[in-house]
Protein backbone atom coordinates (compact mmCIF):
# COMPACT_ATOMS: atom_id res chain seq x y z
CA UNK A 1 0.00 0.00 0.00
CA UNK A 2 1.00 3.35 -0.72
CA UNK A 3 1.81 4.69 2.35
CA UNK A 4 1.48 4.11 5.96
CA UNK A 5 -2.16 2.27 7.13
CA UNK A 6 -3.77 4.38 9.31
CA UNK A 7 -4.73 1.27 11.74
CA UNK A 8 -0.99 1.45 12.56
CA UNK A 9 -0.83 5.08 13.40
CA UNK A 10 -3.45 3.92 16.09
CA UNK A 11 -1.80 0.25 17.76
CA UNK A 12 2.38 0.90 16.73
CA UNK A 13 4.74 1.27 19.14
CA UNK A 14 5.38 1.88 23.41
CA UNK A 15 3.17 4.78 23.14
CA UNK A 16 0.00 2.86 21.77
CA UNK A 17 0.23 -0.35 24.12
CA UNK A 18 -2.94 1.39 26.08
CA UNK A 19 -4.99 1.62 22.52
CA UNK A 20 -3.81 -1.85 22.05
CA UNK A 21 -5.33 -3.14 25.30
CA UNK A 22 -8.12 -2.23 24.36
CA UNK A 23 -8.11 -4.24 21.39
CA UNK A 24 -7.03 -7.30 22.89
CA UNK A 25 -10.15 -6.64 25.18
CA UNK A 26 -12.52 -7.35 22.85
CA UNK A 27 -10.68 -10.90 22.21
CA UNK A 28 -8.73 -9.24 19.04
CA UNK A 29 -5.33 -11.41 18.52
CA UNK A 30 -2.12 -10.46 17.93
CA UNK A 31 -1.57 -11.39 14.40
CA UNK A 32 -5.63 -10.02 14.05
CA UNK A 33 -3.78 -6.47 14.65
CA UNK A 34 -0.87 -7.00 12.80
CA UNK A 35 -3.42 -7.25 9.33
CA UNK A 36 -5.09 -4.01 7.79
CA UNK A 37 -8.16 -3.18 9.74
CA UNK A 38 -11.64 -2.84 7.54
CA UNK A 39 -14.08 -1.10 8.64
CA UNK A 40 -17.55 -3.24 7.83
CA UNK A 41 -20.52 -0.74 8.06
CA UNK A 42 -23.67 -2.39 8.42
CA UNK A 43 -27.28 -0.57 8.01
CA UNK A 44 -28.57 -3.53 10.19
CA UNK A 45 -31.67 -3.26 11.74
CA UNK A 46 -35.07 -4.59 12.64
CA UNK A 47 -36.98 -2.06 11.37
CA UNK A 48 -36.18 -1.39 7.38
CA UNK A 49 -37.43 -4.85 5.30
CA UNK A 50 -34.25 -3.74 2.72
CA UNK A 51 -32.09 -4.17 5.96
CA UNK A 52 -33.39 -7.07 7.80
CA UNK A 53 -31.04 -9.92 6.51
CA UNK A 54 -27.66 -7.30 6.29
CA UNK A 55 -26.49 -8.72 9.40
CA UNK A 56 -25.95 -12.00 7.36
CA UNK A 57 -24.54 -10.27 4.71
CA UNK A 58 -22.06 -8.31 6.62
CA UNK A 59 -20.95 -11.71 7.99
CA UNK A 60 -20.11 -12.77 4.46
CA UNK A 61 -18.45 -9.49 3.75
CA UNK A 62 -16.10 -10.49 7.21
CA UNK A 63 -15.26 -13.89 5.89
CA UNK A 64 -13.99 -12.41 2.59
CA UNK A 65 -11.90 -9.94 4.33
CA UNK A 66 -10.62 -12.60 6.83
CA UNK A 67 -10.06 -14.93 3.38
CA UNK A 68 -7.72 -12.36 1.70
CA UNK A 69 -5.94 -11.68 5.30
CA UNK A 70 -7.06 -8.40 6.77
CA UNK A 71 -9.10 -8.06 10.03
CA UNK A 72 -12.83 -7.07 9.89
CA UNK A 73 -14.15 -5.04 11.86
CA UNK A 74 -18.28 -4.49 12.20
CA UNK A 75 -19.85 -1.04 13.27
CA UNK A 76 -23.52 0.54 12.54
CA UNK A 77 -25.07 2.99 10.87
CA UNK A 78 -28.52 4.04 10.77
CA UNK A 79 -31.34 4.04 8.79
CA UNK A 80 -34.78 5.27 7.45
CA UNK A 81 -37.45 3.03 5.65
CA UNK A 82 -39.08 5.42 3.33
CA UNK A 83 -42.11 3.66 3.01
CA UNK A 84 -42.91 3.42 6.77
CA UNK A 85 -42.33 6.96 7.59
CA UNK A 86 -44.53 7.97 4.25
CA UNK A 87 -47.44 10.33 4.89
CA UNK A 88 -46.47 11.72 8.14
CA UNK A 89 -44.03 13.59 9.91
CA UNK A 90 -41.42 10.96 10.40
CA UNK A 91 -40.80 11.50 6.82
CA UNK A 92 -39.48 15.12 7.86
CA UNK A 93 -36.37 12.55 9.33
CA UNK A 94 -35.56 10.56 5.87
CA UNK A 95 -33.93 12.78 3.69
CA UNK A 96 -31.26 14.74 6.87
CA UNK A 97 -30.92 10.99 8.02
CA UNK A 98 -28.48 10.50 4.91
CA UNK A 99 -25.91 13.42 6.67
CA UNK A 100 -26.08 11.80 9.90
CA UNK A 101 -24.77 8.47 8.17
CA UNK A 102 -21.94 10.51 5.94
CA UNK A 103 -20.84 11.62 9.21
CA UNK A 104 -21.00 8.52 11.08
CA UNK A 105 -18.83 7.04 8.63
CA UNK A 106 -16.41 9.93 8.81
CA UNK A 107 -16.68 9.48 12.58
CA UNK A 108 -16.15 5.89 12.95
CA UNK A 109 -13.70 5.55 10.62
CA UNK A 110 -11.05 7.99 11.22
CA UNK A 111 -11.59 8.07 15.27
CA UNK A 112 -10.19 4.44 15.36
CA UNK A 113 -7.73 4.39 11.90
CA UNK A 114 -9.84 1.76 9.78
CA UNK A 115 -7.40 1.06 6.58
CA UNK A 116 -10.34 0.29 4.21
CA UNK A 117 -14.61 0.53 4.23
CA UNK A 118 -16.91 -1.92 2.61
CA UNK A 119 -20.22 -0.34 3.06
CA UNK A 120 -23.37 -2.99 3.75
CA UNK A 121 -26.78 -0.55 2.91
CA UNK A 122 -29.56 -1.29 1.38
CA UNK A 123 -32.38 1.34 1.05
CA UNK A 124 -32.99 4.99 0.30
CA UNK A 125 -30.96 7.30 1.75
CA UNK A 126 -28.02 5.27 3.21
CA UNK A 127 -26.71 4.11 0.11
CA UNK A 128 -25.52 8.05 -0.67
CA UNK A 129 -24.98 8.88 2.79
CA UNK A 130 -22.75 6.00 3.25
CA UNK A 131 -20.99 6.83 -0.44
CA UNK A 132 -20.90 10.58 1.14
CA UNK A 133 -19.06 9.70 3.65
CA UNK A 134 -16.54 7.67 2.03
CA UNK A 135 -15.75 10.20 -0.84
CA UNK A 136 -15.08 12.48 1.84
CA UNK A 137 -12.40 10.40 4.32
CA UNK A 138 -10.99 9.12 0.64
CA UNK A 139 -10.17 5.44 1.94
CA UNK A 140 -10.05 2.79 -0.20
CA UNK A 141 -14.11 1.29 -0.39
CA UNK A 142 -16.27 -0.98 -2.03
CA UNK A 143 -20.33 -1.31 -1.72
CA UNK A 144 -22.16 -4.04 -0.67
CA UNK A 145 -25.93 -3.47 -0.81
CA UNK A 146 -28.42 -5.61 0.42
CA UNK A 147 -30.26 -6.35 -3.10
CA UNK A 148 -33.84 -5.69 -4.46
CA UNK A 149 -36.86 -7.34 -2.43
CA UNK A 150 -38.78 -9.99 -5.18
CA UNK A 151 -41.83 -8.61 -6.77
CA UNK A 152 -44.89 -9.37 -4.73
CA UNK A 153 -47.91 -11.66 -6.34
CA UNK A 154 -51.64 -10.60 -6.29
CA UNK A 155 -54.05 -12.35 -8.33
CA UNK A 156 -51.54 -13.75 -10.69
CA UNK A 157 -49.78 -9.90 -11.08
CA UNK A 158 -46.41 -9.34 -10.37
CA UNK A 159 -46.57 -5.93 -7.80
CA UNK A 160 -44.62 -3.81 -5.89
CA UNK A 161 -44.94 -1.14 -3.50
CA UNK A 162 -46.34 1.40 -5.55
CA UNK A 163 -49.01 -0.38 -6.69
CA UNK A 164 -49.92 -1.06 -2.75
CA UNK A 165 -49.86 3.00 -2.55
CA UNK A 166 -52.14 3.19 -5.64
CA UNK A 167 -54.74 0.82 -3.99
CA UNK A 168 -55.26 2.99 -1.46
CA UNK A 169 -56.43 5.52 -4.04
CA UNK A 170 -58.87 3.14 -5.27
CA UNK A 171 -60.07 2.07 -2.24
CA UNK A 172 -60.91 5.63 -1.50
CA UNK A 173 -62.76 6.25 -4.81
CA UNK A 174 -65.45 3.11 -4.09
CA UNK A 175 -63.16 0.66 -6.32
CA UNK A 176 -61.25 -1.64 -4.57
CA UNK A 177 -62.79 -3.30 -1.26
CA UNK A 178 -61.15 -2.93 2.20
CA UNK A 179 -60.15 -6.59 1.89
CA UNK A 180 -58.94 -6.28 -1.18
CA UNK A 181 -56.82 -3.64 0.35
CA UNK A 182 -55.66 -5.50 2.92
CA UNK A 183 -54.99 -8.60 0.91
CA UNK A 184 -53.07 -6.59 -1.32
CA UNK A 185 -50.87 -5.10 1.76
CA UNK A 186 -50.18 -8.96 3.05
CA UNK A 187 -48.84 -9.76 -0.58
CA UNK A 188 -47.45 -6.86 -2.15
CA UNK A 189 -44.06 -7.30 -0.48
CA UNK A 190 -43.01 -10.49 0.25
CA UNK A 191 -39.51 -10.57 2.25
CA UNK A 192 -36.72 -9.13 2.60
CA UNK A 193 -34.96 -6.20 -0.12
CA UNK A 194 -34.75 -3.05 -1.01
CA UNK A 195 -38.55 -2.26 -2.55
CA UNK A 196 -38.89 -4.39 -5.74
CA UNK A 197 -39.28 -1.50 -8.68
CA UNK A 198 -36.84 1.24 -9.93
CA UNK A 199 -37.41 3.10 -6.64
CA UNK A 200 -34.74 5.61 -4.83
CA UNK A 201 -32.81 2.65 -3.26
CA UNK A 202 -32.60 -0.08 -6.41
CA UNK A 203 -31.24 3.45 -8.22
CA UNK A 204 -28.81 4.06 -6.04
CA UNK A 205 -27.83 0.56 -5.49
CA UNK A 206 -27.40 0.29 -9.42
CA UNK A 207 -25.71 3.48 -9.77
CA UNK A 208 -23.16 2.27 -7.50
CA UNK A 209 -22.13 0.07 -9.84
CA UNK A 210 -21.83 2.79 -12.64
CA UNK A 211 -19.41 4.77 -10.43
CA UNK A 212 -17.40 1.56 -10.05
CA UNK A 213 -17.99 1.31 -6.17
CA UNK A 214 -19.99 -1.23 -6.15
CA UNK A 215 -19.14 -4.85 -7.64
CA UNK A 216 -21.00 -6.17 -11.09
CA UNK A 217 -24.64 -7.21 -9.65
CA UNK A 218 -24.79 -4.94 -6.81
CA UNK A 219 -27.87 -3.25 -7.80
CA UNK A 220 -29.79 -6.44 -9.30
CA UNK A 221 -28.67 -9.65 -7.71
CA UNK A 222 -32.00 -10.41 -5.27
CA UNK A 223 -31.32 -9.93 -1.66
CA UNK A 224 -32.84 -13.96 -1.50
CA UNK A 225 -29.94 -14.92 -3.89
CA UNK A 226 -26.88 -16.55 -2.69
CA UNK A 227 -25.31 -15.40 -5.48
CA UNK A 228 -25.53 -12.01 -3.33
CA UNK A 229 -23.58 -13.52 -0.51
CA UNK A 230 -21.17 -15.28 -2.88
CA UNK A 231 -20.96 -11.05 -3.95
CA UNK A 232 -20.74 -10.45 -0.27
CA UNK A 233 -17.55 -12.29 0.27
CA UNK A 234 -16.36 -11.37 -3.24
CA UNK A 235 -16.70 -7.45 -1.56
CA UNK A 236 -14.49 -8.35 1.38
CA UNK A 237 -11.67 -9.76 -1.09
CA UNK A 238 -11.62 -6.86 -2.94
CA UNK A 239 -11.42 -4.22 -0.67
CA UNK A 240 -8.34 -5.98 0.43
CA UNK A 241 -6.99 -6.13 -2.85
CA UNK A 242 -7.67 -1.97 -2.96
CA UNK A 243 -5.77 -1.14 0.56
CA UNK A 244 -2.96 -2.99 -1.04
CA UNK A 245 -2.84 -1.38 -4.38
CA UNK A 246 -3.75 2.07 -2.82
CA UNK A 247 -6.71 2.82 -4.68
CA UNK A 248 -9.03 5.22 -2.69
CA UNK A 249 -12.39 6.31 -3.10
CA UNK A 250 -11.77 8.84 -4.99
CA UNK A 251 -9.70 7.23 -7.74
CA UNK A 252 -12.52 5.85 -8.87
CA UNK A 253 -15.19 7.84 -7.70
CA UNK A 254 -13.60 10.91 -10.37
CA UNK A 255 -15.47 13.56 -12.55
CA UNK A 256 -15.56 10.70 -15.40
CA UNK A 257 -16.77 8.31 -13.27
CA UNK A 258 -20.41 10.96 -12.11
CA UNK A 259 -20.63 11.62 -15.74
CA UNK A 260 -21.07 7.72 -17.10
CA UNK A 261 -23.55 7.30 -13.40
CA UNK A 262 -25.69 10.04 -15.20
CA UNK A 263 -25.68 8.07 -18.23
CA UNK A 264 -26.64 5.16 -16.56
CA UNK A 265 -29.46 6.64 -14.66
CA UNK A 266 -30.73 8.13 -17.68
CA UNK A 267 -31.18 4.61 -19.47
CA UNK A 268 -32.07 3.21 -16.36
CA UNK A 269 -35.15 5.71 -15.60
CA UNK A 270 -33.76 6.30 -12.08
CA UNK A 271 -35.94 7.79 -9.53
CA UNK A 272 -35.47 11.56 -9.10
CA UNK A 273 -34.09 11.30 -6.09
CA UNK A 274 -31.11 10.41 -7.86
CA UNK A 275 -30.32 13.89 -8.51
CA UNK A 276 -29.87 14.92 -5.07
CA UNK A 277 -27.57 12.04 -4.40
CA UNK A 278 -25.37 12.60 -6.68
CA UNK A 279 -25.15 16.23 -6.42
CA UNK A 280 -24.50 15.55 -2.61
CA UNK A 281 -21.80 12.51 -3.68
CA UNK A 282 -20.09 15.11 -6.18
CA UNK A 283 -19.57 17.68 -3.68
CA UNK A 284 -18.45 15.68 -1.35
CA UNK A 285 -15.40 14.34 -3.90
CA UNK A 286 -14.91 17.71 -5.13
CA UNK A 287 -16.01 17.65 -8.30
CA UNK A 288 -18.20 20.23 -10.34
CA UNK A 289 -21.87 19.05 -11.44
CA UNK A 290 -24.55 20.97 -11.87
CA UNK A 291 -28.33 20.86 -12.94
CA UNK A 292 -27.55 21.59 -16.70
CA UNK A 293 -25.27 18.45 -16.75
CA UNK A 294 -28.39 16.69 -16.06
CA UNK A 295 -30.14 18.10 -19.44
CA UNK A 296 -26.70 17.70 -21.30
CA UNK A 297 -26.91 14.08 -20.64
CA UNK A 298 -30.33 13.14 -21.00
CA UNK A 299 -30.26 14.76 -24.48
CA UNK A 300 -27.20 12.15 -25.85
CA UNK A 301 -28.27 9.09 -24.28
CA UNK A 302 -31.79 7.33 -24.79
CA UNK A 303 -34.12 5.28 -21.60
CA UNK A 304 -33.90 1.79 -22.74
CA UNK A 305 -35.61 0.24 -19.34
CA UNK A 306 -38.89 0.87 -17.93
CA UNK A 307 -39.09 -0.81 -14.62
CA UNK A 308 -41.97 0.20 -12.03
CA UNK A 309 -43.27 2.36 -11.36
CA UNK A 310 -43.07 3.31 -15.53
CA UNK A 311 -43.60 -0.33 -16.69
CA UNK A 312 -44.57 -3.82 -15.30
CA UNK A 313 -41.29 -5.38 -14.84
CA UNK A 314 -39.26 -5.53 -11.61
CA UNK A 315 -35.48 -5.50 -10.93
CA UNK A 316 -35.31 -9.06 -10.50
CA UNK A 317 -35.72 -9.07 -14.13
CA UNK A 318 -33.16 -6.53 -15.13
CA UNK A 319 -31.04 -9.02 -13.39
CA UNK A 320 -31.90 -12.14 -15.79
CA UNK A 321 -31.67 -9.77 -18.66
CA UNK A 322 -27.98 -8.99 -17.83
CA UNK A 323 -28.01 -5.98 -15.37
CA UNK A 324 -26.57 -2.96 -15.21
CA UNK A 325 -23.21 -4.63 -16.77
CA UNK A 326 -25.83 -4.90 -19.56
CA UNK A 327 -27.11 -1.77 -19.63
CA UNK A 328 -23.36 0.07 -19.91
CA UNK A 329 -22.31 -2.34 -22.55
CA UNK A 330 -25.79 -0.73 -24.50
CA UNK A 331 -24.46 2.79 -23.86
CA UNK A 332 -20.81 2.53 -25.24
CA UNK A 333 -22.47 3.33 -28.36
CA UNK A 334 -23.17 6.58 -27.07
CA UNK A 335 -19.52 7.38 -26.93
CA UNK A 336 -19.97 9.19 -23.69
CA UNK A 337 -18.39 6.40 -21.28
CA UNK A 338 -15.17 6.67 -20.30
CA UNK A 339 -14.04 3.21 -20.66
CA UNK A 340 -10.69 3.30 -19.52
CA UNK A 341 -11.04 4.51 -15.94
CA UNK A 342 -11.01 2.02 -12.46
CA UNK A 343 -13.52 0.51 -11.07
CA UNK A 344 -13.57 -1.37 -7.92
CA UNK A 345 -13.38 -4.55 -9.29
CA UNK A 346 -9.62 -4.16 -10.33
CA UNK A 347 -10.87 -3.57 -14.16
CA UNK A 348 -11.19 -0.78 -16.14
CA UNK A 349 -15.02 -0.27 -16.70
CA UNK A 350 -14.36 -1.23 -20.59
CA UNK A 351 -12.91 -4.65 -19.37
CA UNK A 352 -15.68 -5.06 -16.89
CA UNK A 353 -18.23 -4.59 -19.49
CA UNK A 354 -16.62 -6.58 -22.43
CA UNK A 355 -18.82 -10.28 -21.71
CA UNK A 356 -22.01 -8.46 -21.29
CA UNK A 357 -24.65 -9.36 -22.75
CA UNK A 358 -28.57 -8.18 -23.39
CA UNK A 359 -30.02 -11.60 -22.51
CA UNK A 360 -33.83 -9.69 -22.76
CA UNK A 361 -34.64 -6.90 -25.26
CA UNK A 362 -37.82 -6.47 -23.75
CA UNK A 363 -36.34 -5.40 -20.51
CA UNK A 364 -33.33 -3.42 -21.62
CA UNK A 365 -34.07 -2.13 -24.72
CA UNK A 366 -31.67 -2.23 -27.49
CA UNK A 367 -29.64 1.17 -28.12
CA UNK A 368 -31.17 1.75 -31.81
CA UNK A 369 -34.65 0.72 -30.27
CA UNK A 370 -35.08 2.54 -26.69
CA UNK A 371 -38.32 3.66 -25.07
CA UNK A 372 -37.04 7.70 -26.19
CA UNK A 373 -34.48 8.96 -27.61
CA UNK A 374 -33.61 11.16 -24.58
CA UNK A 375 -33.10 9.86 -21.02
CA UNK A 376 -35.56 8.97 -17.81
CA UNK A 377 -35.18 12.47 -16.34
CA UNK A 378 -35.55 16.09 -17.22
CA UNK A 379 -34.88 19.25 -15.25
CA UNK A 380 -36.89 21.90 -15.67
CA UNK A 381 -36.51 25.94 -15.49
CA UNK A 382 -38.91 28.56 -15.54
CA UNK A 383 -40.01 31.64 -13.44
CA UNK A 384 -41.62 29.40 -11.05
CA UNK A 385 -38.49 27.19 -10.58
CA UNK A 386 -35.19 30.00 -11.68
CA UNK A 387 -33.25 27.44 -10.36
CA UNK A 388 -34.55 23.94 -11.95
CA UNK A 389 -36.87 21.43 -10.95
CA UNK A 390 -36.73 17.58 -11.56
CA UNK A 391 -38.90 15.26 -13.47
CA UNK A 392 -38.89 11.55 -14.08
CA UNK A 393 -40.14 12.19 -17.49
CA UNK A 394 -39.70 8.37 -18.24
CA UNK A 395 -42.93 7.86 -15.76
CA UNK A 396 -45.24 10.57 -17.69
CA UNK A 397 -47.93 9.89 -19.71
CA UNK A 398 -47.66 10.91 -23.17
CA UNK A 399 -50.50 13.36 -23.02
CA UNK A 400 -48.37 15.69 -20.26
CA UNK A 401 -45.45 15.89 -21.35
CA UNK A 402 -46.87 19.27 -22.48
CA UNK A 403 -49.89 20.85 -19.94
CA UNK A 404 -51.35 23.93 -18.86
CA UNK A 405 -53.97 24.73 -15.88
CA UNK A 406 -55.19 26.03 -12.85
CA UNK A 407 -53.17 25.96 -9.98
CA UNK A 408 -54.67 24.43 -7.04
CA UNK A 409 -52.18 25.55 -4.16
CA UNK A 410 -51.60 24.12 -0.98
CA UNK A 411 -49.19 24.89 2.27
CA UNK A 412 -48.14 21.47 3.12
CA UNK A 413 -48.79 17.89 1.80
CA UNK A 414 -51.92 16.90 4.44
CA UNK A 415 -54.27 19.86 2.80
CA UNK A 416 -53.34 18.33 -0.62
CA UNK A 417 -54.35 14.34 0.59
CA UNK A 418 -57.34 15.69 1.91
CA UNK A 419 -58.56 17.71 -1.49
CA UNK A 420 -57.52 14.91 -3.67
CA UNK A 421 -59.23 12.43 -1.32
CA UNK A 422 -62.21 14.65 -1.40
CA UNK A 423 -62.68 15.35 -4.71
CA UNK A 424 -61.75 18.40 -5.23
CA UNK A 425 -58.99 18.05 -7.93
CA UNK A 426 -60.82 17.76 -11.53
CA UNK A 427 -58.70 16.53 -14.69
CA UNK A 428 -56.61 19.68 -16.03
CA UNK A 429 -55.53 20.90 -12.81
CA UNK A 430 -52.21 21.43 -11.68
CA UNK A 431 -51.35 20.52 -7.76
CA UNK A 432 -48.96 22.63 -5.88
CA UNK A 433 -47.70 21.52 -2.71
CA UNK A 434 -45.36 23.74 -1.38
CA UNK A 435 -43.38 24.80 2.10
CA UNK A 436 -42.26 20.88 1.44
CA UNK A 437 -38.47 21.93 0.83
CA UNK A 438 -35.46 21.63 2.80
CA UNK A 439 -35.60 24.25 4.78
CA UNK A 440 -39.51 24.59 4.96
CA UNK A 441 -40.46 21.05 5.48
CA UNK A 442 -37.85 20.81 6.83
CA UNK A 443 -36.32 17.45 5.31
CA UNK A 444 -38.16 17.82 2.01
CA UNK A 445 -40.68 14.87 2.28
CA UNK A 446 -41.62 12.40 -0.34
CA UNK A 447 -45.23 13.27 -1.70
CA UNK A 448 -45.74 9.82 -3.12
CA UNK A 449 -49.12 9.54 -0.93
CA UNK A 450 -50.72 12.71 -3.11
CA UNK A 451 -49.23 11.31 -6.65
CA UNK A 452 -50.48 7.67 -5.42
CA UNK A 453 -53.81 9.34 -4.58
CA UNK A 454 -53.73 10.62 -8.10
CA UNK A 455 -53.04 7.81 -9.74
CA UNK A 456 -55.56 5.67 -7.81
CA UNK A 457 -58.53 7.95 -8.67
CA UNK A 458 -57.27 7.43 -12.28
CA UNK A 459 -55.94 11.71 -12.11
CA UNK A 460 -52.28 11.05 -13.30
CA UNK A 461 -52.56 11.14 -17.12
CA UNK A 462 -54.74 14.63 -16.67
CA UNK A 463 -53.06 16.32 -13.54
CA UNK A 464 -49.66 17.77 -12.74
CA UNK A 465 -48.40 17.85 -9.62
CA UNK A 466 -45.64 20.86 -8.44
CA UNK A 467 -43.89 20.80 -4.98
CA UNK A 468 -40.48 21.81 -4.22
CA UNK A 469 -40.25 18.64 -1.62
CA UNK A 470 -39.64 15.72 -3.90
CA UNK A 471 -41.07 12.35 -5.47
CA UNK A 472 -40.70 8.68 -3.96
CA UNK A 473 -38.67 6.70 -6.84
CA UNK A 474 -42.65 5.30 -6.80
CA UNK A 475 -44.15 7.82 -7.82
CA UNK A 476 -45.38 8.29 -11.65
CA UNK A 477 -46.72 10.55 -13.73
CA UNK A 478 -46.20 14.41 -14.46
CA UNK A 479 -44.79 14.85 -10.89
CA UNK A 480 -42.25 17.64 -10.64
CA UNK A 481 -40.34 18.27 -7.87
CA UNK A 482 -37.31 19.60 -5.95
CA UNK A 483 -38.72 23.30 -7.17
CA UNK A 484 -35.90 25.95 -5.98
CA UNK A 485 -35.31 28.13 -4.86
CA UNK A 486 -37.98 26.84 -2.42
CA UNK A 487 -41.16 28.70 -1.22
CA UNK A 488 -40.11 28.86 2.90
CA UNK A 489 -36.44 30.86 1.06
CA UNK A 490 -39.00 33.29 -1.09
CA UNK A 491 -38.96 31.12 -4.23
CA UNK A 492 -41.39 32.11 -6.73
CA UNK A 493 -43.06 28.84 -5.66
CA UNK A 494 -44.53 31.26 -2.83
CA UNK A 495 -45.76 33.46 -5.27
CA UNK A 496 -48.32 30.84 -6.91
CA UNK A 497 -52.20 32.32 -6.04
CA UNK A 498 -55.31 29.59 -6.36
CA UNK A 499 -56.30 29.86 -10.21
CA UNK A 500 -53.13 30.95 -11.96
CA UNK A 501 -52.48 29.27 -15.17
CA UNK A 502 -48.82 27.33 -15.27
CA UNK A 503 -47.35 25.55 -18.32
CA UNK A 504 -45.38 22.44 -18.04
CA UNK A 505 -43.54 21.85 -21.33
CA UNK A 506 -41.10 18.47 -20.38
CA UNK A 507 -39.58 18.04 -23.82
CA UNK A 508 -38.49 22.00 -23.83
CA UNK A 509 -37.69 21.46 -20.09
CA UNK A 510 -39.35 24.54 -19.52
CA UNK A 511 -42.41 25.45 -16.67
CA UNK A 512 -43.44 28.46 -16.55
CA UNK A 513 -46.39 30.60 -14.34
CA UNK A 514 -48.42 32.71 -16.64
CA UNK A 515 -48.06 35.74 -14.18
CA UNK A 516 -46.35 38.96 -15.06
CA UNK A 517 -43.24 39.88 -13.58
CA UNK A 518 -44.60 43.00 -11.92
CA UNK A 519 -47.69 41.10 -10.43
CA UNK A 520 -44.65 38.25 -8.92
CA UNK A 521 -42.79 41.33 -7.37
CA UNK A 522 -46.03 43.05 -5.85
CA UNK A 523 -46.37 39.26 -4.68
CA UNK A 524 -43.05 39.32 -3.57
CA UNK A 525 -42.96 42.46 -1.53
CA UNK A 526 -46.51 41.34 0.06
CA UNK A 527 -44.26 37.77 1.19
CA UNK A 528 -43.63 37.02 4.72
CA UNK A 529 -41.51 34.26 5.56
CA UNK A 530 -42.90 31.71 7.39
CA UNK A 531 -41.33 30.40 10.75
CA UNK A 532 -39.87 26.27 10.94
CA UNK A 533 -41.54 24.15 11.28
CA UNK A 534 -40.11 22.66 14.09
CA UNK A 535 -38.13 24.18 16.87
CA UNK A 536 -36.25 22.15 18.52
CA UNK A 537 -34.19 19.22 17.99
CA UNK A 538 -31.93 18.20 15.17
CA UNK A 539 -34.21 18.76 12.34
CA UNK A 540 -34.45 22.40 13.58
CA UNK A 541 -30.94 23.07 12.81
CA UNK A 542 -30.96 21.05 9.76
CA UNK A 543 -33.40 23.33 8.44
CA UNK A 544 -31.45 25.90 9.21
CA UNK A 545 -28.33 24.64 7.76
CA UNK A 546 -29.31 22.91 5.00
CA UNK A 547 -28.44 23.96 1.07
CA UNK A 548 -31.40 24.48 -1.71
CA UNK A 549 -32.20 21.04 -3.69
CA UNK A 550 -30.77 22.39 -6.42
CA UNK A 551 -26.96 22.11 -4.61
CA UNK A 552 -27.95 18.72 -3.46
CA UNK A 553 -29.69 19.77 0.01
CA UNK A 554 -26.24 18.95 1.65
CA UNK A 555 -25.55 21.04 4.86
CA UNK A 556 -23.72 24.32 4.02
CA UNK A 557 -19.86 23.98 5.68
Amino acid sequence: MAGQEPSRTVLEGPERAPNRSLFYAMGYTEEELNRPLVGVVSAYSEIVPGHQHLDKLAQAVMDGVRLAGGTPILVPAIGVCDGITMGHAGMRYSLPSRELIADSVETMALAHGFDGLVLVPNCDKIVPGMAMGAVRINLPTVVLSGGPMLAGRVKDQDVSLSLLFEAVGKNKSGALSDEELEEMSQDACPGCGSCAGMYTANSMNCLMEALGLGLPGNGTIPAVSAARRRLAKTAGMRIMALIKEGVRARDIVSQEALFDALACDMALGCSSNSVLHLLAIANEADLAIDLKDFNAVSEKVPNLCHLAPAGPAHIEELDAAGGIQAVLRELVQTGLLHLDRPMASGKSLGEQIEGAVNKNPAIIRPFEDPYSKTGGLAILFGNIAPNGAVVKRSAVAQEMLVHTGPARVFDGEEEAIQAIYGGKIVPGDVVVIRYEGPTGGPGMREMLNPTSALAGMGLDSSVALITDGRFSGASRGASVGHASPEAAQGGPIALVEEGDRITLDIPAYRIHLEVSDEELETRRQAWQAPPLRVQNGWLSRYARLVSGADQGAVLKG
